[in-house]
């Protein structure tokens, strides 16, 4: 089955008076009813429960303070989705509701269970509406209007076809509302080439995200082979043209060497509990030979973490790895620059390896 997973920005969702644009949310999902009906399966990512909070609370910009924001979700979490399930429902597409948090996608095991479920609602012929839990999360733990979401469920799923749907055309070199020389770029076959471009963090007033959490989101997408297009929820047909492979937005092709989909979670969805420095001659085996971080290769260590935990590698003062500890950080403080031997004589039952080769992806 042929999964598109769709992710509407809250710009398209709800207007500046935080009222569901029923107009928009209609002409997209005609769309979505078309690719149901060709045999497609769409998975939907949506913001905008905030935004729409908001709007019946009469709030004009968007809360700082997480108990606002969590209350404002609450209120209009329920609202957005009734929208999308009369809108779908009525062109002959039944859907679900499904809720998941920064932890279900860090968590290796909620994880795995995150991705039954929805390949269970695919089968069923079921599509899902997909939105964070703001009302439980906190900000430390967020996704920052879903593009870290969508592309997360597109890689859990093995997607076809990511799209980001924003209010903006697609990625331009410079900030069209600043700059009149600003141009649309068509395709990216390489992130390099974006290096010289103003691609900006700002959001609406009503959402949290930003153009560079949307390249950050292709990024990810594309490492696990999944093409991605950010283009312009607002224009008609723009879901339709990105799948049958139309020039609409940009374009970022799927890279070569795909990653496992245990090495996608790790690199972009564990988060790192601590850091380890190591020595130039363990940097460079685990750069070019593909090997374990043996505790003699390392220097220092910094943070608090347990066994279990993902760290940060690094040398000369540069991240360049990331993986699974088998040790704490207490354990580690203890064997660091030490040979086998010794760290076997000082914790008989530690593993040889602080971090396996099996359990470890450069960044």
């Amino acid at each position: 089955m042929s999964v598109v997973v769709v992710k509407l920005g809250s710009s398209i969702v709800v207007d500046e008076s935080g009222d569901a644009r029923l107009d928009v949310l209609g002409e997209v999902c005609d769309q979505l009813g078309q690719l149901y009906a060709s045999g497609r399966q769409p998975v939907i990512v949506t913001s905008g429960a905030i935004a729409r909070g908001m709007g019946v609370r009469g709030i004009p910009i968007r809360p700082r303070a997480i108990d606002e924001l969590q209350a404002a979700s609450a209120v209009g979490q329920g609202k957005l989705y009734r929208v999308y399930d009369e809108l779908l429902g009525a062109r002959g597409v039944p859907t679900a509701q499904v809720l998941l948090t920064f932890f279900d996608m860090s968590a290796r095991t909620h994880y795995l269970n995150a991705r039954q479920t929805l390949r269970r609602l695919l089968d069923w012929r079921v599509v899902p509406v997909i939105n964070e839990n703001d009302t439980t999360t906190t900000d430390e733990i967020s996704f920052g209007d879903n593009d870290f979401l969508a592309a997360q469920v597109a890689i859990l799923l093995g997607a076809q076809l990511l799209i980001l749907l924003t209010d903006a055309e697609g990625v331009f070199t410079a900030d069209p509302h600043l700059d009149e020389r600003a141009e649309l770029l068509a395709e990216v076959s390489d992130f390099e080439q974006l290096a010289g471009t103003s691609i900006g963090h700002s959001a609406s007033p009503i959402g949290s995200g930003g153009m560079r959490s949307k390249v950050v989101a292709a990024e990810m997408a594309t490492a696990a082979a999944i093409p991605t297009v950010i283009a312009s929820g607002l224009t008609p047909g723009t879901v339709v043209a990105a799948v049958t492979g139309e020039r609409v937005g940009t374009r970022f092709e799927a890279r070569e060497g795909r990653y496992s989909s245990f090495k996608l979670w790790l690199r972009y969805a564990k988060p790192t509990r601590g850091r380890v420095l190591v020595d130039a001659g363990a940097a460079c085996a685990l750069r070019e030979g593909g090997t374990s971080l043996l505790p003699v290769g390392i220097v220092d260590v910094a943070g608090d973490f347990d066994a279990g935990d993902a760290v940060e590698i690094a040398h000369d003062g540069a991240t360049f790895a990331k993986g699974i500890c088998n040790y704490s950080a207490e354990e580690l403080r203890q064997v660091r620059g030490l040979k086998s031997a010794a760290v076997r004589e000082l914790l008989p039952r530690a593993s040889e390896e602080a971090v396996h080769r099996d359990y470890f992806v450069l960044i």
